[in-house]
């Protein structure tokens, strides 16, 4: 099945004392584009992210959001900066002697000073964040790959519909090809006759006329390869492998195909049918924009 470029998945779990949260959205884009916005402290994690995602999403422009916050426990330490808290306990005992003022040196008094205590992050084991951040962008991916998967299969529903009418225009013009051929036959044989009025017609001449219009306007390879086209078309939408740009490039030929046989249009009727096969062309071009 066909995968749309856009779409959206978010998960959050609270496991480990971490309350984690992915989120993950794309758009379309002609290669793939990964963007990964995670906390700067879990940086390491920023290549198994975009290997992990890579694996599952081939084509787009993604975007990807990880949180990671301590739930419960703090993940961090507050450290006394001794060194300094004594020298501000000799500053202040320095200015209560010097000066008389009343001994009210407390804990609280001293502990309003800026630098009197630090917080540091406590080492976290990298393979057990890994594991819980896996587990919860997995989650997010499901989502997403869900939502790429529904949208496109109403492309590809779309797709189908258009290529199978596609087929019957083809046909339509394919049936019309040799009554073009006899038309021409007809008007050319009125026309000599009314030309040459009584005298007898060269038969063999005016054969070998409508011989060289038949090959002019011949569009039955033109035909076959559409129709082959139509069948390689079918092939790629159900390999089950990425198709966009390998559905892009057969449109192009189709579209060349197209292009030859209203070249080669001599008929109303057939010169409408291209018109058309060329609007559904462009239907198709517009969606196959929007398949990884």
């Amino acid at each position: 099945m066909l995968k749309s470029m856009t779409g959206y998945g978010r998960y959050e779990e609270i496991a480990g004392g971490k309350k984690i949260m992915a989120e993950i959205k794309s758009v379309n884009h002609r290669y793939a584009d990964y963007s990964i916005k995670i906390p700067r402290y879990y940086g390491f994690l920023e290549d198994k992210l975009r290997c992990l995602i890579a694996e599952r999403v081939t084509r787009g422009k993604i975007d990807v959001f990880i949180t990671i916050e301590s739930y419960g426990e703090s993940d961090r330490d507050i450290i006394l900066n001794e060194e300094l808290t004594r020298d501000y306990l000799n500053a202040l005992r320095e200015l209560r002697d010097k000066f008389g003022l009343p001994d009210d040196i407390s804990v609280m008094s001293v502990a309003r000073y800026p630098d009197i205590f630090k917080t540091e992050r406590r080492d976290e084991d990298e393979e057990e964040i890994w594991a819980l951040v896996e587990h919860t962008v997995n989650q997010a991916l499901d989502a997403f790959c869900d939502m790429r998967s529904r949208e496109g299969g109403r492309i590809e529903k779309d797709l189908r519909g258009r290529i199978e009418y596609m087929k019957t225009l083809a046909a339509k013009v394919d049936e019309l090809s040799p009554k073009t051929v006899e038309a021409y036959k007809e008007r050319l044989y009125a026309k000599i006759k009314e030309l040459l009025e009584d005298r007898e017609i060269d038969e063999t001449r005016l054969l070998t006329e409508v011989a060289i219009f038949a090959d002019k306007v011949a569009v039955n390879e033109e035909t076959v390869r559409l129709s082959s086209h139509f069948e390689e078309f079918y092939r790629i939408i159900e390999s089950g492998e990425p198709a966009g740009r390998k559905l892009d490039f057969l449109i192009q030929e189709i579209n060349r195909e197209t292009n030859t046989i209203g070249s080669k249009a001599q008929d109303v009727e057939v010169a409408k049918i291209v018109v058309t096969l060329k609007g559904e062309i462009e239907k198709l071009r517009e969606q196959i924009q929007n398949i990884e």
